[in-house]
């Protein structure tokens, strides 16, 4: 017990690399062995290959799913249904964290849940991202206009025709919240969709300005 709680108290997060685990141990013999032996008695937990988390005994505050998100697989942000969820821009919870990546398609099934990943080509990766979170518990989502573009550029399922598609699908399909989405921010909805280059997030835009300037 000795030997976690010196791990326990010169990290600060509740999530620690192999790497940082392994510099804790380096003046102990058989670094590999003690790792084996936290995991068995519950000491760590392994989140994913050289991804840890202290046991429920040793944890100082709750472990943060969306922090999770960031290291399991990168570079990543929240995304998708799941920070629409967040955003208030559908009524559902999501249990699945849905994340936009840099690299290739992954899914994992963790002891924390499931979090799954979708590629998303550079030029398109950036604009819109936001830190949340305080602390060490801060994580890179999307914010919620880029959620929605997102989710509509990634849904193999919606291929518009002409905006009036985009009525059913936002408010039937999607039970997108239509209060929040005219409080979004339009002028970035733009910005977004330009950097997109993709006819059906162009066609969102377009559709979300024409509604909510005739309104206003």
């Amino acid at each position: 017990m000795t030997i976690i709680m010196d791990i326990r108290d010169s990290v600060r997060a509740e999530v620690l690399d192999y790497q940082q685990l392994m510099a804790c141990l380096q003046d102990y013999a058989k670094p590999r062995d003690r790792i084996s032996a936290f995991l068995a008695d519950g000491s760590l937990v392994r989140v994913r290959k050289g991804l840890y988390v202290f046991g429920e005994r040793y944890r100082r505050t709750l472990v943060s799913r969306e922090v999770l998100a960031n290291l399991i697989y990168g570079p990543s942000y929240i995304s998708l249904d799941y920070a629409l969820s967040i955003h208030g821009l559908i009524p559902e919870r999501v249990t699945e964290v849905t994340c936009m990546t840099a690299g290739e398609k992954r899914r994992f099934t963790t002891p924390f849940g499931v979090f799954s990943y979708r590629p998303l080509s550079l030029h398109r990766y950036a604009p819109g991202i936001v830190w949340a979170g305080e602390g060490e518990a801060r994580y890179l989502m999307a914010s919620p206009e880029k959620a929605l573009l997102d989710k509509v550029w990634a849904d193999p399922r919606f291929r518009p025709m002409k905006q009036q598609n985009f009525d059913s699908y936002l408010f039937a399909d999607l039970r997108v919240e239509e209060d929040r989405l005219a409080a979004l921010d339009h002028g970035r909805i733009e910005a977004i969709a330009q950097a997109y280059s993709s006819r059906k997030v162009t066609m969102l835009a377009r559709f979300l300005t024409k509604r909510y300037r005739r309104e206003t």
